[in-house]
Formats: C-alpha cells, structure tokens, sequence
C-alpha cells in the first residue's frame, strides 16, 4: 500500500519506477518534448530562451497532487550567471532537438523524481529550469495545469513602448476572446513586472501580480518575455497564441499611430494636448474653464446605467416585465444548454443561501431528477419574488442577461439612452477618455442595451463593463475594486456617474469624483448631500 505524504499525497504510487515509467508520465513527457519544438518553430522559444511545464493529467489524482514535468537549462556551471529555463548565455538545450526524455519529473513538494541523462560534448551537465519558483507559484496561486514561459518578441517589445507602464491593456480584438473570462467588449489587462539579473529575483513581485491582478492568466517581465498559464496545456497554448497575436497588433497599430487601447483604435492623441497616449502615460486631459482657470479632466469616466444613461422607466416598466414574463418559456427553450444549465445552478445556490437565511418567498428549487418542468416551476417561482423585490444578486442578473438577449435577438427590445448620451459618448472618447459601465446588470445585459439602441451600437465608446461580481453598488470596497483594475494613479482620476445617493457617498468614499444625474423618474436625494448634480451629460 503506498504511504500517506503531506496533504494527502500517495508518494508511493506516484513516486515509484512503476508509475514514472507508466503511459501518463510518458505521454506527458512526449507532449512537451513536441510542444517545445513547435514553440521553436513560432519564435517562443529560440537562442536558449524559454521554457515550458505541465502536470501529468491523472484521472485518479486530484490536480494539486499530481507530478510536475520540467523543460531542462544546460548551463556553464563555472559562470556566475544563471538566467531563465533555457536563457543561457553559453550553449543550451536546444528546444527544435528536445527529446522525451529530456524532461524533468518533479513531485508535488519540489524533489526531482526523474532527471535527464547528461547529454556528450559540447552539451553541458542538465539543470531544472530557473523558472522553478515561479511556476510554482502559478500552480499554487491559479491551481494550473501548464505554465509556458516565452521569449517571443512581441511580448518583449509590448512592455518597451513605455518603460513606466505597469500594464497592457488592450480591447475591441476579437482574439481577447481566446483569453479566460474574457470577451469581445472587455478590456483585457496584463500586469508588466520588472527585470532581473536572474530568473528567481523575480518570484517575489511575479507573486504579487498574481494576487493582484486575479482575472489575468499571464504576466509580462519587461524586455523579458511572458508567462503564461492555463487549467489544462490546451488552455495554456490558446491563450498563449491570443497573447502573442493581441501583442503583435498592438505593437503594428503603434507604428501605424493609432491607439489599441481604446474602442474604435483612433489616432494616438498628441501629448502636446495634455491627452493621454494609450498605455503610456499617466498625464490627464486638462480642460478650460469659462474664467480662463484649468481644472484636470478624468482620465476615466465610470457610468452607472437605470437613472443616468438610461431611463429608469425603460428598466421597471420594459426589461423587467420582459423577463419575469418569459422565465418559463426561456428555460423550457434553452433548459439543456450550457447557459441555462449554470444559470439554474446559480439559481439554486442563492435559492439555498435564501432558505437558509429565511428570506421571505424562497422556495425550494427541486433537483434535476425531479423533472424538467418541476425545475422551471421552481425557478419561476423564485425569480418572480426576487425581480419583485429588486435584489441586486449575481443569479438573478445573469438569468435576466440571457432572456433579454433572445429578446434583443428577436427584435423585440431595444435599449434605450438619453439624447445627450451618444454624443458625449463620442466626445469623450475623442478627447481619449476611458469610458467604463458600472450596473447591477449582468455584464451580457449591459452590452445589449448599449449594443441595440434607439441611437444605434454605442459600444464602440465603451472600454469596458463592471457588474456586482465586483462588489455591491453600494460598498466602498467595490469602487476600490474598480479603481485598482482600471489602473489609475489615484482614484480621484475616475469620474463616477450615479443617481443613487448610497452609491454615490460609497464611490466618493473610495477617493472618485462623483456627479449625481438629475433625470425624469429618478428618486429625490437627501438635502444637502453635498454633490455636484446634473441634467445632462453636456455639463460634464
């Protein structure tokens, strides 16, 4: 019987000869050994650079517990130097070469199980990747599957274009989509770190970027390489290819003048106007008052939708009925798909929470064995009380996101905006001010309105969409949240557009500025509140 390790491991049965010579540990280890000539082949991994690791896939073994496999580094042990995976000075493993048996096999607690065979002259004696802690740390911090290290030149040169820059950012590519958690409409956000003289130096602040940044699934280190990783090797590649081709368009917009890091990927705005260039400079767009003083324009602009952009009206008398309507008919129609799937879910985890709680009209939802319209009668009867009752929760959201899309869809709704949106919209985003939705609606529901219009597809102004997955409206931790992933020297650079009071003092208390909109319908703030209000957008 194997014996019983740290956390649980059985460091017998995937440490004995038997297994490190089984088909797992094999096909691994060939896979990587091809993986790293085709990375050679794309420029990843060339002149000694690079390197690659996955876990040895095991059904039997929970992903924390499985072995690790590791490219190998040659290097000159007589130099004082030692740099990244292959990144030698003097002669290193060639990865177009790479064999099999090349790999190293780790277990879970760092011992190398397995090490390749010294290789004859001119090779010098095999070593373990430098990268070691650093993976380790993507497999502790994102519980990864692979991890690729590359040295391709489009990740070195991204973070050259401005050596202050702390961040990529990039949006409106159709390759984000190819990034976990990312779609189309979104900003995607890599963390750049800094250089160092060895690979190792680096596990601090690599760390770091992880913890803060937790949507990303790459680092960048400057005029150094990327990496990247993924819950499956397959993961990690796809996502490394989106990278390395959404880096390769932003350098090429770059020398074309044009700005990747906004919608419609305009000319580059001229420093010379106080206007930002994109990723690269933290000066604000300065504008001109009427008595001739200059006060500092906001670097972004963070809008709240139901009584700013958008007509509360629009919100309680149309999205809402559309969806407490057709619950039943949506989930008959789409009840085996996978959205629908996790939306019940999502449904059924709040409904339990609710029952717990003992939160007035929740009712058990039953289990799917108990038949499909015993589900969709379950759900309806708890959507109804919560769309009655306003609850600003995720499950709700995201169930009402996908019945208004196959509403927008069938041409049975179409968002509505003030008539000062569009054109402030477009006003801002040509003075290179970030644009950014901030609603309790799904982040699917926020891009249909603004998506189909009564003024048409507005999205192009849009840099991006926060919903409650980031916090409560209401929470000052949520606009913390949101100040720290857009990246902005201070909060006070945001501006935050709001009709809610609670929101609005929750904002401020995060250090944004903040207007209150002032529109049809909306509800009375307290006296002296002590915010600037408007009436249209113009006055921004």
């Amino acid at each position: 019987m194997a014996a019983i390790g740290l956390n649980g491991v059985k460091v017998g049965a995937t440490s004995s000869q038997a297994y490190l010579e089984g088909k797992a540990v094999k096909e691994t280890r060939a896979l990587m050994a091809e993986l790293c000539r085709h990375f050679y082949t794309l420029g990843w991994v060339t002149g000694t650079g690079g390197s690659i690791t996955m876990k040895v896939h095991d059904d039997s073994i929970p992903k924390p517990q499985q072995l690790i496999l590791m490219s190998p580094s040659e290097i000159d042990r007589n130099k004082p130097y030692s740099q990244c995976g292959y990144c030698l000075i003097a002669q290193g493993v060639q990865k177009e070469r790479m064999e099999a048996e090349d790999m190293y096999v780790l277990s879970i607690s760092g011992s190398i199980l397995s090490a390749p065979s010294p290789k004859p002259y001119p090779h010098k004696p095999p070593k373990c990747t430098d990268c070691d802690p650093l993976f380790r740390k993507a497999y502790e911090m994102r519980d990864a599957g692979a991890v690729f290290h590359s040295h391709g030149i489009e990740s070195c040169l991204v973070t050259m274009i401005n050596p202050l820059s702390k961040e990529f950012r990039i949006t409106h590519m159709e390759m984000i989509k190819g990034i976990k958690g990312h779609g189309y409409y979104d900003e995607l956000v890599v963390p750049i770190i800094e250089n160092t003289a060895y690979e190792y130096q680096l596990t601090e602040s690599f760390a770091k970027a992880i913890e803060d940044y937790p949507k990303a699934t790459a680092v960048l280190v400057r005029n150094h390489g990327i990496f990247v990783w993924g819950d499956s090797w397959i993961s990690a590649k796809t996502q490394s290819e989106c990278y390395h081709y959404l880096f390769d368009a932003a350098l090429k917009l770059h020398q074309m003048g044009l700005d990747w890091s906004t919608p419609n990927h305009g000319p580059i705005q001229s420093a010379r106007r106080g206007l930002s260039i994109a990723g690269e400079s933290n000066v604000s767009v300065k504008a001109s008052k009427s008595n001739g003083e200059i006060d500092p324009f906001p670097r972004c602009i963070v809008l709240d939708i139901e009584g700013t952009t958008t007509p509360i009206s629009f919100v309680s008398e149309v999205l809402f009925p559309y969806a407490r309507d057709n619950v039943g008919k949506h989930l008959s129609l789409t009840y085996n798909t996978p959205d629908t799937k996790a939306d019940i879910e999502l449904l059924r985890s709040q409904v339990q929470s609710d029952l717990e709680q003992g939160i007035a009209g929740a009712v058990p939802i039953p289990p799917d064995d108990a038949g499909k319209e015993e589900v969709i009668a379950g759900i309806v009867a708890n959507v109804d009380t919560m769309i009655k009752a306003d609850r600003k929760i995720t499950a709700l959201k995201e169930l009402q996101g996908h019945i208004w899309k196959t509403g927008y869809d069938n041409n049975e709704l179409e968002g509505i905006v003030f008539d000062d949106v569009p054109e402030a919209l477009e006003k801002w985003h040509a003075l290179g001010v970030k644009v950014y939705i901030y609603s309790s609606g799904s982040r699917l529901a926020q891009r249909l309105i603004f998506g189909k219009t009564n003024h048409g597809d507005l999205r192009k102004y849009l840099s991006g969409f926060f919903d409650t997955t980031v916090g409560n409206k209401r929470e000052t931790r949520s606009y913390v949240e949101i100040s720290e992933s857009l990246g902005v020297d201070k909060p006070s650079d945001i501006l935050f557009v709001t009709d809610v009071y609670q929101e609005a003092s929750a904002a401020k208390a995060a250090g944004l500025e903040v207007i209150i909109s002032i529109r049809p319908g909306n509800g009375p703030l307290p006296d002296n509140h002590g915010f600037k209000t408007i009436k249209s957008f113009s006055e921004i």
